[in-house]
């Protein structure tokens, strides 16, 4: 047997060694979240958040929605956010040079007016053109500003905030009625708390009208399916797995709340950031926990926002490249962190998560799969061998899926319908066939990307969530 036999037979090892571990790191972060689920539940039970904000002292919430090309969505999204439950909050609406007829809708729907208006603060981003405010509704803030990305929409949004506390969500995301009185608990609580994410999930195949959940449901597309899989995944176990340890590394761009003071003293979002919700994470813990160890970000499973996911391989694709060439940028530009006992189990086990299974994961997998078949061809490893390497890719993931589900089940059962359940059970077991690999791959292809300086990603595309709920009638 020659020495690249010897490489190939070695390789095949260290991927299996790589297959497991990641699976049983997986189901120990199941474990850790179905114990803090538990005792969320246990607490929640026994917690009436309206009587809470009536009698203690509550922070005021300035909600950031970065806008560009929303037309589809936005009045929904605008009606929908002005009707949380909260005792004091300000809606700002930042419209980052949109082609489109964002502005023009919601000057048709909110009568808004131009105003002059001084920025409170001098977070950098592009020059703001007008900022505006409503008669019918006070709270509503809108700012029209020069095309600079959605960190920079938020800087802007940040300047013009008067709250203490700033949330930022998507334009094209369904916040339940309840969420902010939620996210904001964890402030009340703990005056070391600087920003807090809740879950998010996918409202493809739920009925909304006017920017409100009617019914929760599962869509008839399998791309979507097996996503609503992924979003259960990653928020029920893996990102309560990591709060556990205090290791939060990323809260959803989609729905976050931070201490305005805390966005402030870092100044801000990155510009030309590829993750920015990513990145402001990690810069936070490296910033905070300097000053003060007991700094902390943290996730709470309760507080649900919905977006759209993608129908459509090409916007997937286009996502999950952004998102992986994100994850990139975040922890190459805060490598420091790496096994660095100063900052705790976030040095020592999330920011290595991180790099060794979400940064050059997708390397590993992809060639771990080229040099698999090579060997099982040529008679390289055994037939046992050959079992227990698809075991170890298969069914770990099919596992570790159809726990998700059944976390979901067991917590906070919003899929009402056994019906749901049974497609989340299938989608749970076909995912690993097929899907999961077209992810992996892309994520390879962002990684090439990357190291070579390609760092774009393409557009996304939004359906609406006007447009999907008539198609379902």
């Amino acid at each position: 047997m020659n020495i690249l036999s010897y490489i190939i037979i070695l390789y095949n090892y260290l991927l299996l060694a790589y297959s497991l571990s990641i699976g049983t790191i997986y189901l120990l972060l199941n474990a850790l979240s179905f114990a803090r689920i538990v005792q969320y539940k246990q607490k929640m039970t026994y917690t009436d958040l309206k009587k809470i904000f009536k009698f203690q002292n509550y922070k005021p919430i300035s909600i950031i929605v970065p806008a560009y090309n929303e037309e589809n969505t936005i009045v929904d999204s605008i009606k929908s956010l002005l009707q949380l439950e909260y005792p004091d909050f300000q809606l700002v609406i930042v419209n980052d040079g949109s082609t489109d007829k964002t502005l023009e809708k919601i000057f048709t729907n909110f009568s808004i007016r131009q105003v002059s208006f001084i920025p409170f603060y001098e977070l950098h981003s592009k020059p703001i053109r007008t900022v505006y405010m409503s008669h019918e509704y006070p709270t509503l803030v809108v700012v029209d500003k020069i095309n600079g990305g959605k960190a920079d929409a938020i800087n802007a949004g940040i300047n013009i905030a008067k709250n203490p506390l700033i949330t930022v969500i998507d334009a094209d995301s369904i916040l339940e009625r309840d969420c902010l009185l939620k996210i904001v608990r964890p402030f009340m609580e703990n005056e070391n708390i600087i920003a807090v994410g809740g879950t998010i999930r996918v409202a493809n195949g739920c009925e909304i009208i006017h920017g409100n959940m009617i019914n929760i449901g599962i869509s008839k597309s399998w791309l979507a399916r097996f996503q609503t899989v992924e979003y259960l995944r990653a928020f029920l176990f893996g990102r309560n797995g990591f709060d556990v340890l205090n290791s939060v590394m990323i809260i959803s761009g989609a729905f976050s709340c931070f201490s305005r003071d805390a966005l402030i003293n870092i100044g801000g979002y990155k510009e030309g950031s590829i993750g920015e919700d990513m990145e402001i994470i990690v810069r936070m813990h490296d910033v905070f926990r300097k000053v003060n160890p007991k700094s902390k970000i943290t996730f709470i499973p309760d507080p649900v926002c919905w977006t759209e996911a993608p129908e459509r391989l090409k916007i997937l694709r286009s996502q999950r490249i952004r998102w992986q060439k994100g994850t990139i940028d975040s922890l190459r530009l805060h490598m420091k962190l790496l096994f660095n006992p100063k900052y705790g189990a976030l040095g020592l086990i999330g920011f290595p998560y991180y790099v060794l299974f979400e940064m050059i994961g997708p390397i590993i997998e992809i060639t771990g799969y080229f040099v698999f078949f090579f060997a099982f061809i040529f008679n390289l490893v055994s037939t046992s061998f050959a079992i227990a390497f698809l075991s170890a890719v298969i069914l770990y993931g099919i596992v570790l899926s159809i726990l998700s589900v059944v976390l979901e089940e067991l917590s906070f059962k919003r899929y009402p319908k056994l019906s749901d359940l049974f497609i989340l059970f299938a989608a749970a077991l076909f995912e690993n066939f097929g899907y999961r690999q077209i992810i992996t791959w892309w994520r390879f292809k962002a990684t090439i990307e990357y190291i070579f300086g390609d760092r774009g990603w393409g557009k996304m595309e939004k359906k609406g969530f006007s447009i999907r709920t008539e198609e379902q009638k």
